[in-house]
């Protein structure tokens, strides 16, 4: 699967439901669009899975040392309150409260689509973090992409 772009403001319901965005269900294949794993991440969000790509992340798990007490404890944090969801007849995705509480996520959300999943802030804290260093966006993009080679044009190779 390609990575997942876009970034879209929704409103939740009483019940935490969710529509999830056409914008995001086009860039799914068609038999993966209605089954979902929703976790916490690792900043102030949520992340919504598709099932087959939970199931790739989750795999990785295998290559850690579960008698090492730092990788057991990663596999618990990563999977603690994870929860399937699926889409209902009106494309709603039910978001778990307790999930809900732990990103602070209320009635405004911001979707954005990153690497295989989708993440699910508060719109409040989705515009806090954006404005945290967008001034140093430039010296952050340097330090990380600027090890990596190119082609001379700006181009990673």
């Amino acid at each position: 699967m390609a990575a997942l772009i876009g970034e879209f403001e929704c409103k939740l319901d009483d019940k935490g439901r969710l529509m999830l965005p056409v914008g995001f269900k086009k860039q799914l294949p068609a038999k993966e669009q209605k089954h979902f794993v929703v976790n916490r991440g690792l900043d102030k969000q949520l992340n919504i899975w598709p099932r087959k790509e939970w199931d790739k992340e989750t795999a990785s798990f295998s290559k850690l040392n579960l008698y090492k007490q730092k990788d057991r404890e990663f596999v618990r944090r990563f999977n603690a309150g994870a929860t399937e969801v699926e889409l209902d007849g009106s494309g709603r995705l039910l978001l778990p409260k307790s999930l809900m509480m732990h990103a602070g996520v209320d009635k405004d959300a911001v979707l954005f689509g990153f690497s295989n999943r989708i993440e699910v802030w508060s719109k409040q804290e989705y515009n806090k973090y954006m404005k945290q260093g967008a001034d140093d966006f430039a010296a952050l993009a340097e330090e990380v992409m600027g090890k990596i080679p190119n082609d001379n044009n700006g181009n990673v190779s």
